[in-house]
């Protein structure tokens, strides 16, 4: 339960912090690349030592961890994009909503088990997040909005949320442990790291962005609590190995709720009484997966 918790806090801190990121000016590229910097540091500091190294290399899951961390760099820089374009609420919605893909995976890949309570509760949770994500200004966008923003950018963002969710449900399934945690978390932000400064070089070579020193601290900020997000959500897996199809809606739900109730506290993004309403369905819809 506490590598549950952990995940939804730090992962709902991940996508709020992007909001602030805007209010301050701050490049979003810059500050993601070096939150990836600032997870390696916190990676071999929670390991002991930087595992990457030859040996490694060769391990199985080295070939995920490129994967994953390509498509690290990538959807963080995509859900930076709709936080500020679209809003926390939309951005989450379009996030969260993809717990269909790893449930459906989960389901026919792993064979879990998917009673009538479960199922139920699924798809009350597409319903509630929806409801609760729901802003009629968001959704209008505005004659400034471009359509691009408006529904390819969530579209996209959802399928590559729920593939992503489903490679770490894999990776963690068929080739970590214990031993090898760290070193594919480590692996996978590298790659972020570099990918991200071949942009952002390219980027500045060609003059379409101005390097901003706070990003560094922005990055650092954003990147030790987006480290142990991950982290806790391989080690909730893990200790409910079996069950990920009840585990990744739970916690993306509670992602949902955190980051609506946060928005419209300190974002002014205000509740309608049918975001109250798909509130109470994310309760009901959590019940039903867990015991279901």
């Amino acid at each position: 339960m506490l590598f549950l918790l952990g995940s939804i806090v730090l992962t709902s801190y991940l996508i709020l912090s992007f909001k602030v990121l805007e209010r301050l000016g701050i490049s979003v590229l810059q500050a993601i690349i070096f939150n990836y910097f600032a997870c390696v540091v916190t990676g071999a500091v929670v390991s002991g030592s930087l595992p990457i190294n030859a040996e490694g290399i060769q391990q199985p899951w080295f070939p995920w961890a490129i994967v994953t961390g390509t498509m690290l760099i990538i959807m963080l820089n995509i859900i930076g994009v709709c936080t500020q374009k679209i809003g926390v609420s939309v951005t989450t919605v379009a996030n969260k909503l993809s717990l269909v893909i790893p449930f459906i995976v989960s389901i026919f890949l792993y064979k879990e088990d998917a009673g009538a309570l479960k199922i139920t509760g699924v798809i009350i949770a597409l319903i509630a997040v929806v409801c609760t994500s729901y802003s009629p200004q968001k959704e209008q966008g505005g004659k400034s909005t471009p359509l691009l923003l408006l529904v390819v950018l969530p579209v996209v963002l959802f399928m590559g949320s729920g593939i992503l969710d489903s490679i770490i449900k894999y990776v963690e399934t068929t080739h970590l442990n214990d031993g090898n945690n760290d070193a594919f978390l480590i692996a996978c932000f590298l790659t972020a790291a570099v990918l991200g400064s071949f942009m952002l070089m390219y980027k500045i070579a060609t003059g379409s962005e101005k390097f901003d020193a706070r990003s560094i601290p922005a990055g650092i900020l954003i990147g030790v609590p987006n480290y142990f997000s991950i982290w806790c959500l391989i080690h909730v897996l893990k200790a409910n190995a079996g069950n990920s199809s009840a585990i990744i809606p739970i916690n993306n739900m509670g992602i949902v709720l955190l980051c609506t109730l946060v928005a419209a506290v300190f974002f002014k993004e205000k509740l309608s009484k049918l975001n109250i309403a798909g509130i109470a369905l994310a309760i009901v819809s959590i019940a039903l997966i867990s015991f279901g």
